[in-house]
């Protein structure tokens, strides 16, 4: 039986877990690898989250640094100058909680104190990430996220022995740091990395055992499937093409016992995710 974890306050936003979080994706940035360039100005990603909190999405993640395989590391500055305009903003148009995707703890300070609710860290299994301690002290999610080295060069020597299993170690060890650093293991979840640092056989893999590193490493998962490169490895799509790979992988993932899925296409995922945490959470009524 899946542990059962307490009810989550995210900002405003009591979550107790009875379905699955959905975590929109706001990519302020002109490189990202699906929609980069497409929300980049302060107007455009502002228009673009609003929408995405009214087709459903539980929560907003804005970022300002692109983390596709390749992609070169911007400043902490220039981060800060495409996300934060729009963060300032959102608190007067929506109750949705915003999440803060970056790796710099400078740029997660600077968000909290305009009112981010969850610092989305796809480095947090660094040892040497400064972030916990950033956020020690605050009330903000930390979702700890599962990276070996940087994205420029992330994908140009993957070596796994049991990807599952280093994965789910790797996770465990960087929550206790989190811990020790000062936060409260309410605050943390966790995500695999999903094409972080992976070929696709370690995504699939990791994407199959969601639940065993969930259990595994106690904490609640936030996985992030979509549109990703093993999608394209799977069906030799482009990346405009991959929808249906995403709504498979997110089912799945919703499934095995994902608590939170992060997605680019909450309107036409939604009925899917709906219809597979029915599906997931069936008899537990009674019914």
């Amino acid at each position: 039986m899946s542990t059962v974890f307490p009810p989550a306050q995210i900002g405003e936003l009591s979550w107790d877990f009875s379905r699955t979080l959905v975590m929109g994706v706001v990519n302020i940035t002109p490189d990202s690898f699906y929609d980069g360039g497409r929300y980049h100005g302060a107007d455009t990603a502002l228009d673009h989250a609003l929408a995405l909190a009214e087709q459903g999405a539980d929560l907003l993640d804005l970022g300002g640094e692109s983390t596709r395989p390749g992609a070169a590391t911007v400043t902490a500055q220039e981060e800060m100058d495409r996300v934060l305009p729009v963060l300032s903003r959102i608190g007067a148009r929506s109750p949705v909680p915003v999440s803060v995707d970056t790796r710099k703890p400078q740029v997660a300070a600077e968000a909290l104190k305009l009112g981010a609710a969850v610092i989305n860290d796809i480095a947090g299994t660094d040892p040497e990430s400064a972030m916990p301690a950033a956020l020690a002290g605050s009330d903000a999610l930390y979702v700890l996220g599962h990276l070996r080295g940087e994205p420029a060069t992330m994908n140009r020597d993957i070596k796994f022995s049991d990807a599952v299993a280093e994965v789910g170690d790797e996770l465990g060890a960087a929550v206790r740091r989190a811990v020790d650093a000062g936060l409260h293991p309410r605050q943390i979840w966790i995500d695999p990395g999903i094409g972080f640092g992976k070929a696709a056989p370690h995504s699939l893999a990791l994407l199959q055992s969601t639940g065993r590193i969930r259990e595994a490493v106690g904490r609640p998962i936030l996985v992030g499937p979509s549109r990703k490169s093993f999608i394209g490895e799977v069906t030799g799509q482009p990346v405009q093409d991959r929808l249906m790979g995403t709504c498979a992988a997110v089912a799945a993932v919703i499934q095995g016992g994902a608590d939170a899925v992060r997605v680019h296409d909450v309107e036409a995922l939604r009925p899917a995710i709906q219809v597979a945490d029915a599906i997931a959470h069936a008899g537990e009524q009674g019914g």
